[in-house]
């Protein structure tokens, strides 16, 4: 395990609910092929904090890697909502993007 990860599992031991060092491991298992875990991750982070905009993007990619279209298609679109609300037009645009991939 990098030394990375072990910092980040020592923050959320503090703070275990934080988005930004959920995402972070999240990234980190990604690089390591551990999607699995990144997943958990990821979902944690929409339900704690359904605000939390990042968190769209990588999860649905993540479904798209794993064969998950239907699924991915329908996290681009929450997290659009998510964006659009939050008046966050630059990830609403990469989240669409994304979505207009795989739907076109």
């Amino acid at each position: 395990m990098t030394e990375r990860i072990e910092k980040l599992k020592i923050f959320l031991k503090e703070s275990p609910d934080d988005c930004f060092l959920n995402h972070a491991l999240a990234l980190e298992y990604i690089k390591q092929g551990k999607d699995a875990e990144a997943r958990e991750l990821f979902e944690k982070n929409a339900n704690t904090d359904p605000a939390y905009v990042a968190t769209y993007y990588h999860l649905g990619k993540l479904l798209e890697r794993a064969g998950q279209e239907k699924e991915a298609v329908g996290i681009y679109e929450k997290g659009m909502q998510v964006a659009k609300t939050n008046g966050d037009m630059h990830t609403y645009n990469e989240l669409q993007a994304a979505y207009e991939d795989l739907v076109y």
